[in-house]
């Protein structure tokens, strides 16, 4: 690690810092990544503002590369933690400030160290042994309960504090509950509170409030260059049965166009120019017009406007029109497959001829590119369904030559918490790819797949337990690579389920899942359920 202190000479603050008490609680607020990545995450920038704005707490920021002025004696050390590879970042920063990786070994005189974000929301399970308090859910929600709370018993020991916390909706804490296994290398058997004070379920916390995120801090060292980004929407109403930023989300929530997000925006043009709208689906939200016109003002033409991925049929000549003359030269819509049938098996209410009429208004609005994502191994895929995602493609070219297009596709990795947690991971979905790439790439398509392996690895991590934090660990130590996880399953066998068991298995719907006592926003019997309807397009 090293400090640069023109790092955060050269952020401009859209909040106002608090100043700390002379008994403020000393706390390291950390993100596994670089500096250039950690100040793009909106939910890094919002939770530290959140935090950096109370005078009880003396907030530090740590990077892998940069940092503030630490304190000696942490009482907290947090991670926000937005990608399941960052772990090792993690494991490495614990070492870094001298505090024991896992949970069990920490005294007293360790911080109680506490990590949020959509990994650990999702399934905490594989890290739960490296934290002491993981918070479930919208930080708008958690994050003061979680401090008053800390505050409240900072001079008890760390028993007392742990279980404490452990009352507190929305907080877990992962070393008051006891995991038994059928076998070592089986399912798990049961997962019960070790004391009868702790609620035998978890339960997410949702933010419902009218107001999102906006950013907090604009920097040109950011990785998209002095951005200020604004969540136009939060979930998707969709509800495409792989998705996690859907189901675990859930409600979808809109802040009002007039009181809430054209002030957000006009704040943040007064330190930039470059403006992000951020959402999973930013074009279904009710008055989407509105900002359109917003920006279509006279006085917004040197606005630089960047959108997160459109719904296929929101995309209007109007909208291609204005973000061409806002400096983007290309729209992304999320399309998943070619194929009617597996996009009734997902739940995505979408047709061909949706996505043509969206590549056709991309082009008349002097739209240069049109960014397609897709995906392969969708449960129920067949060979048929991977062709028509080509031919799709083909039709595309053919009918808009002007269009620039991209297809990037990834492999289905199944999330907690959505329809898709029982599915296994589909290895036909190497030679899809393979498939895809031959015969896009010669007809001057762009065809940008994600790795098979690593998505391999993503979904050991999405479906893992407690057993395999060893693997994590050992794979630290042998190298950045797939193989690495091979050598440590090797290393650990009898020990732990094999790789077959967590990735490519589909599990009955009865298992006890490593997340079953944490319950997200819709309860097992209603996914069944969803799960259902997928299984009668098969």
């Amino acid at each position: 690690m090293y400090v640069s202190t023109s790092t955060f000479q050269s952020e401009h603050l859209l909040f106002t810092p608090g100043t700390p008490t002379r008994n403020a609680l000393p706390l390291i607020f950390a993100f596994p990544n670089t500096y250039c990545v950690g100040i793009t995450s909106l939910g890094y920038q919002v939770v530290w503002s959140i935090l950096c704005a109370r005078s009880d707490l003396q907030v530090s920021r740590l990077f892998t590369d940069v940092y503030e002025s630490l304190p000696q004696n942490p009482a907290l050390l947090g991670f926000s933690l937005s990608w399941e590879l960052d772990y090792a970042n993690i494991l490495q920063m614990l070492e870094d400030l001298n505090i024991p990786v896992r949970s069990q070994c920490r005294s007293d005189c360790d911080p109680i160290v506490f990590g949020g974000g959509p990994v650990l929301t999702a399934n905490p399970e594989p890290f739960a042994d490296f934290f002491d308090v993981i918070l479930l859910g919208d930080g708008e929600e958690l994050l003061e309960t979680f401090i008053e709370t800390c505050l409240q018993v900072r001079d008890a020991d760390r028993s007392t504090q742990l279980l404490a916390l452990a009352q507190v909706p929305g907080l877990y804490v992962p070393s008051l509950y006891e995991v038994t296994y059928q076998s070592s290398t089986g399912a798990i058997a049961t997962i019960n509170p070790r004391f009868p004070e702790v609620p035998a379920q978890v339960h997410k916390q949702t933010y419902r409030g009218n107001t999102l995120s906006a950013s907090t801090v604009v920097t040109a060292l950011a990785a998209w260059e002095s951005i200020y980004m604004v969540e136009v929407v939060r979930s998707c109403p969709e509800m495409c049965r792989f998705c996690l930023a859907s189901y675990l989300t859930l409600p979808f929530r809109t802040p009002d166009v007039s009181e809430t997000l054209i002030p957000q925006i006009e704040k943040g043009l007064t330190v930039t120019n470059r403006i992000g709208l951020l959402g999973a689906s930013v074009t279904q939200h009710p008055e989407f017009d509105q900002l359109l016109d917003f920006f279509g003002r006279p006085e917004q033409d040197q606005v630089r406007l960047s959108l997160a991925s459109v719904r296929t049929n929101t995309v209007s000549v109007k909208l291609a029109n204005l973000l061409s003359q806002r400096d983007t030269r290309s729209i992304t819509i999320a399309i998943e497959s070619g194929s009617d049938r597996v996009r009734q098996i997902i739940n995505k209410k979408l047709n061909n001829d949706e996505i043509h009429q969206a590549a056709a208004n991309a082009y008349q609005g002097k739209l240069k590119g049109l960014k397609l994502y897709g995906m392969v191994g969708i449960p129920g895929e067949e060979d048929a369904d991977v062709e028509a995602t080509i031919e799709l493609m083909l039709s595309l070219k053919r009918e808009v030559p002007g269009l620039r297009l991209t297809l990037g596709c990834s492999t289905f990795v199944p999330k907690a918490h959505t329809p898709f947690q029982w599915f296994g991971v589909d290895p036909r979905a190497k030679k899809s790819l393979k498939v895809m790439q031959k015969r896009l790439r010669s007809q001057g398509i762009d065809f940008r797949p994600e790795s098979y392996n690593w998505s391999v690895i993503q979904a050991l991590i999405a479906r893992g337990d407690r057993r395999i934090s060893h693997l994590l660990e050992l794979t630290r130590h042998f190298g950045d690579s797939v193989g690495s996880y091979r050598r440590a399953f090797k290393q650990l066998h009898g020990q732990i389920p094999d790789l077959d068991f967590y990735v490519f298995e589909h599990w009955p719907s009865e298992r006890v899942l490593p997340w079953s006592h944490l319950q997200g926003p819709l309860p097992q019997i209603t996914l069944e359920k969803h799960l259902k309807s997928a299984i009668d397009y098969f």
